[in-house]
């Protein structure tokens, strides 16, 4: 039976991922065959290669390959073992005891035990790395190992998300003992594939590791080759020069669907995306003003106009099939006269008001759509420039010096509570670029992580949520749809998307004989 037979008109859930379908002619189901080397355009540019510095999901979608954490998650978003055969949780919530496997072996020959589990622990704590995910051990209290297959964790208070947090390689990712020092440039994992090399914005390798503990990948090697450029990525694949390409350009998707030469991937979501306001500005400080630009926007039409109606719109950045999804929010409506209204109660007159969008060309989407908004918020008596910024600039600019007024970003793989709120909106928060500080928001996060009742926890951040939307402290947009373009003799490819829809794992990938 061919795939295309199989899955085409079919839709199958990936936890809060849903994949939509696979189309198209894909060759006839055989024994995988091993070998080749997969080209894959990569629509996005990896940064810093270091798994516990890293915050950007261009270089977590390579990486997924080459790291691997000590649990996962299956298909539901229930934590599962990986790299820890089992885990288990004392009575009194504070101690979590690993089992580890005891045939991982790391990239370079070494063969994991404890210790590698415990320096990577600590590496990621210590202030001194730069972890985005340090906040994940801000409880613990003791890291144990007693003997080479055992960690045992102790946490000072109750911490519910700790286990999920370490399902994601952020946080999870286990390293060797004194590998830090070089996984920014040749990072060394124990998963499917090593690396090999980067040309830093242009192609990245890896290669096939054979003492992989899940068995050798079929492939020999994957060479992603970063085109941020949408049509330039779709032509290589039309023209053979890519095995495959992720983000097909939203406006030829329904062409590329209708093409019996090619094959399709789509599900929904890939992530999410929200206008941000950097709170240090003196004039969005005022949350009425922060209203006044929401109500500028009209999210049904830039959705149209931006990425071709490929998303839903969404006042939550909640997986949608997540039970912390606060369904009762509703995006508020384009106005332009309440717009005025708010901004002049704010002290802003027409004219008076000034501002630079800055927005990175590695998501031509959001140039497009800050140029849409550009046009709505002079129409508001708001004068308005964009700013293009390749990704390096943007991070450097806004996300790190977060020297920005009004910007767009997205987020992948938040599908965790925790992880999404406690990151993005508290004042400590790793993603908190926009420099939000609201005690409300502060306290039901920190909260949050003590509440041990799936449904309590569930009901804090919708409070959450509804303070996010009330404050108008972002803008938020829509849930954008994923998809791959293949050529027929790529395989494997209803295996290739992890659970949290961002990232790519080719070890179940291969290439049929052409």
């Amino acid at each position: 039976m061919k795939r295309r037979d199989f899955l085409k008109s079919t839709s199958a859930l990936m936890g809060g991922t849903i994949l939509y379908s696979i189309t198209g002619p894909a060759m006839a189901q055989s024994d995988p065959v091993t070998g080749g080397t997969l080209i894959w355009g990569h629509s996005e540019t990896t940064q810093n290669l270091d798994m516990h510095q890293t915050g950007t999901a261009s270089t977590g979608r390579v990486l997924q390959n080459v790291h691997c954490s000590i649990v996962t998650v299956d298909k539901d978003f229930n934590v599962i073992p990986n790299l820890a055969q089992s885990f288990d949780l004392s009575e009194d919530g504070l101690t979590y005891t690993f089992k580890l496997r005891d045939d991982v072996v790391f990239h370079n020959g070494a063969r994991m035990t404890s210790a590698d589990v415990k320096y990577s622990f600590e590496r990621c704590m210590n202030p001194d790395t730069g972890a985005v995910n340090f906040e994940v051990f801000n409880s613990v209290s003791g890291i144990d190992t007693p003997d080479d297959l055992t960690v045992i964790v102790t946490l000072s208070q109750v911490n519910a998300p700790f286990l999920a947090r370490l399902a994601e390689n952020g946080a999870g990712v286990v390293m060797p003992v004194d590998s830090g020092d070089v996984q920014g440039t040749t990072p060394i994992g124990c998963g499917p594939f090593k690396f090999v090399r980067r040309e830093f914005g242009n192609e990245v390798e890896l290669e096939r590791f054979d003492d992989y503990w899940e068995g050798p990948a079929y492939l020999d090697k994957v060479i992603a080759r970063e085109i941020t450029e949408p049509t330039v990525r779709l032509t290589g694949l039309r023209t053979g020069e890519l095995h495959m390409i992720n983000d097909i350009p939203a406006d030829r998707i329904a062409e590329i669907e209708g093409d019996d030469s090619l094959q399709v991937v789509s599900w929904f979501p890939l992530n999410w995306d929200f206008v941000n306001f950097n709170h240090d500005f003196e004039p969005f400080k005022n949350p009425k003003v922060r209203e006044a630009f929401d109500y500028m926007i009209d999210k049904e039409v830039l959705l149209e106009g931006a990425l071709w109606g490929q998303g839903k719109t969404t006042a939550s950045p909640s997986y949608p099939t997540s039970a912390a999804y606060n369904s009762d929010l509703t995006q508020r409506p384009q106005d332009f006269e309440k717009a005025k209204a708010l901004l002049a109660e704010a002290g802003y007159g027409p004219g008076d008001l000034s501002v630079v969008f800055k927005a990175t060309t590695n998501y031509p989407y959001h140039i497009e759509s800050a140029q849409i908004m550009l046009e709505w918020f002079r129409m508001a008596g708001v004068n308005a420039t964009i700013e293009q910024l390749t990704w390096s600039d943007w991070l450097s600019q806004v996300w790190v010096d977060k020297d920005f007024q009004i910007s767009m970003m997205n987020f992948f793989t938040l599908w965790e509570s925790d992880f999404l709120y406690y990151s993005l909106w508290n004042s400590e928060g790793a993603f908190n670029y926009r420099k939000i500080s609201n005690p409300d928001i502060d306290d039901l996060t920190a909260r949050a992580r003590i509440t041990v009742d799936g449904t309590e926890r569930a009901a804090i951040y919708k409070e959450v949520q509804q303070i996010i939307h009330d404050q108008t402290l972002d803008i938020i947009l829509w849930f954008r749809n994923g998809s791959i373009g293949a050529q027929p003799i790529v395989m494997g490819l209803d295996t290739i998307v992890e659970p949290n829809g961002s990232n790519l794992n080719f070890h179940k990938v291969w290439l049929a004989p052409a």
